[in-house]
């Protein structure tokens, strides 16, 4: 095995992009999405405007970097607490999914709305790439916990009124590929279990749940709880 060896420039440069990206994550931490501007970030680093431009090109080449480091973060985290529990366990595996995005997304408030919330003004996210990966990486999760629960589920599917086409195509035919057995119902359900894992999480991370909860983690639990329940399991 050949051992690849950086040279000083190599690292140099290695170095500079994962510091652009400390203080682009910094940014937005501090004033949301729009605070990201390639200019900021070369004055604080005290480069030219022109010399930053040599690791990102635009503005939205960088914002969908961050995008696809804080998602694949996330995914880490929530797949490792997923399979943290056996397969057989398919209310146990939903469950830590779900508590694990929210116990992230309220340490990283940032984060979830650089991913799920606010939309960064004038970005145009690039078609495929790290990002759409990510996002398909997530989708892909969702589905497989359907698939677990599924011999459970899918009576209280019946009469179910969904087809392959009412879907993104690229989307259908992933999910056809990976989980032959699944019908588009099962699509659709793991479609509503992530809108319910996350409807909590946005109004705690936005604020607007802190008022009515002295504890959004032990509100969140019960919801996941019914959210296993409704799937038979």
């Amino acid at each position: 095995m050949v051992e690849v060896v950086q040279s000083r420039r190599e690292r140099l440069r290695a170095q500079t992009a994962q510091e652009i990206k400390a203080i682009a994550l910094r940014l937005l931490a501090e004033g949301g999405p729009d605070a990201i501007s390639l200019r900021a970030i070369a004055r604080e680093m005290g480069m030219t405007a022109g010399a930053i431009y040599g690791y990102y090109a635009t503005r939205d080449d960088l914002i969908t970097m961050l995008i696809a480091e804080v998602y694949t973060g996330l995914l880490d985290e929530v797949e490792a607490a997923r399979d943290a529990l056996p397969a057989a366990d398919a209310a146990g595996r939903i469950i830590a999914w779900g508590s694990t995005v929210r116990r992230w997304a309220v340490a990283n408030p940032a984060g979830f709305r650089l991913i799920y919330g606010d939309p960064v003004l004038g970005y145009q996210p690039p078609q495929g790439g790290p990002a759409a990966e990510a996002g398909m990486r997530a989708c892909t999760g969702l589905v497989e916990l359907v698939a677990a629960a599924w011999p459970h589920a899918q009576r209280l599917q019946a009469g179910d009124e969904v087809d392959w086409a009412d879907f993104d195509a690229d989307l259908a035919a992933h999910v056809r590929a990976e989980f032959p057995s699944l019908p588009p119902s099962g699509l659709a359900l793991a479609l509503r279990m992530w809108g319910r894992m996350h409807g909590l999480i946005a109004l705690e991370v936005y604020g607007h749940l802190i008022p009515q909860s002295q504890d959004p983690a032990k509100l969140y639990h019960a919801e996941m709880l019914d959210l296993v329940r409704s799937l038979g399991l």
